[in-house]
């Protein structure tokens, strides 16, 4: 007991008030079983309503408020990388370098003070009001509880009044316990009443003049920054005149219906075969001297002969039909005037073996412009819309870029046979894919 009596608070006031406690308890429930009658103040009630909407108005325009400054602060950051990548890029011996230094300062000194004037003019000015309504809602609560306390004791004096015993001493106690608690409630609403409409009515200023501090905040800050836009627009307008005759030229991106592998290499096959360019394929794939087929001449095919060596060839043979003529003359030198005509049989040459005459009609069935045809060695898997998927054993039908200047190195164009015999379609079918990958067969 005297620990609790040297703090203040003592078995006796701990005993009252768990009493008042069950008696407000009991009070409630009376009153909601519709036993105990409720003291009703409408006009208080709407006061308490508009009380908890302004709390709420307010509560929401502080979230917003520190939202919307969370907003400015990053809209700051990114301002001031912006302008130090500005800074970076601009290359020392470009005019208008210290303007432009300038101009990035003042945008960091205006963003700054434009958060700052925010946090003073609307920020704390919302914390401040909003700081009044907590004592407020406690001062309501309270009013609540003694609005109990007062229907308790008038019910606690009606019922002595009332009973069949009458025990003036209790029915004197109670009176005098209900005028008590009739004048602590009546200070306190009192007080509230005359508050509340007060304060539901200065939000009406209050939302003006934060919209408004904000409102001006914005637009200073707006004009502020526009000036400085625009000295950096003069200044970068005189960096172009200056470098106008070095403008960077853009070109245009390849259109969809042109495949195009733009500086991309070809993968290495598996086998790992070097990767060959498409000089080196066409000049290990250049067709063969033409077969001539004369009387008493034969021209070797060997692959290591040169053309040169064909036409030597060609040329011993047609000494040896002249020595044979000039023997002829010889031997008919009894009076004829004149040599019979010599009629020299032409034969179709012969390409890689196969007449070309023959191969005509065949070509006649291929694709406009097609080169020569190839065969898979490898699987290819196709990485991009414009090339071809390749299988090992796909024969490909080689035809030339529509630009040559968009074929890369090592890179063909063509159409699968299969695709082309199915449906004879270049602009579906045709794609391009890596040389190495493929080996020529005809």
């Amino acid at each position: 007991m005297a620990e609790l009596g040297s703090k203040g608070v003592t078995a006796g006031k701990i005993a009252s008030n768990v009493q008042k406690k069950l008696t407000r308890a009991q009070e409630k429930v009376l009153q909601k079983l519709g036993k105990a009658d409720e003291t009703k103040d409408e006009q208080f009630e709407q006061c308490v309503q508009n009380f908890n909407k302004q709390l709420s108005e307010g509560t929401r325009l502080q979230k917003d408020l520190r939202t919307y400054l969370a907003s400015v602060k990053a809209m700051h950051e990114a301002s001031k990388k912006l302008t130090e990548c500005l800074q970076e890029v601009y290359e020392p011996d470009w005019p208008g370098r210290d303007d432009t230094n300038k101009i990035a300062e003042n945008n960091d000194l205006l963003w700054t003070d434009f958060h700052q004037k925010l946090v003073d003019q609307a920020l704390l000015t919302m914390d401040t009001y909003l700081g009044q309504f907590p004592d407020i809602k406690s001062r309501i609560a309270k009013r609540g509880r003694k609005l109990v306390d007062y229907d308790s004791a008038r019910h606690h004096f009606e019922a002595l009044q009332t009973a069949k015993k009458k025990d003036e001493t209790k029915i004197a106690k109670a009176e005098e316990e209900l005028v008590k608690a009739q004048k602590v409630f009546e200070e306190m609403n009192v007080d509230l009443q005359e508050e509340l409409p007060s304060l539901w009515n200065s939000r009406v200023g209050f939302y003006v003049n934060t919209f408004q501090s904000i409102a001006g905040l914005e637009e200073n800050f707006h004009k502020e920054m526009s000036k400085l836009n625009q000295n950096l627009h003069d200044v970068l307008l005189g960096l172009d005149k200056q470098y106008s005759g070095n403008a960077f030229p853009v070109k245009a991106q390849p259109s969809d219906s042109t495949p195009a592998k733009a500086n991309k290499s070809p993968s290495p096959p598996p086998d790992g075969s070097p990767i060959t360019s498409p000089e080196t394929k066409t000049a290990n794939h250049e067709l063969e001297p033409s077969t001539l087929e004369a009387p008493g001449a034969s021209i070797p095919k060997s692959p290591s002969q040169p053309a040169e060596a064909a036409r030597a060839g060609a040329e011993a043979a047609g000494s040896e039909a002249a020595a044979g003529a000039e023997a002829s003359k010889t031997e008919a030198d009894s009076g004829s005037s004149s040599l019979p005509a010599v009629v020299v049989e032409t034969f179709p040459a012969a390409v890689n073996g196969t007449v070309e005459g023959g191969a005509s009609s065949e070509r006649a069935d291929m694709p406009p412009g097609f080169l020569f045809k190839v065969q898979a060695m490898h699987d290819y898997t196709a990485t991009d819309t414009d090339e071809l998927q390749l299988k090992a054993g796909d024969v490909v039908l080689v035809i030339p870029f529509e630009n040559p200047e968009e074929q890369d190195e090592g890179w063909l164009m063509g159409v699968k046979e299969s695709d082309w015999i199915q449906h004879k379609e270049l602009d579906q079918c045709r794609g391009v894919f890596p040389e190495n990958f493929t080996e020529r067969v005809q």
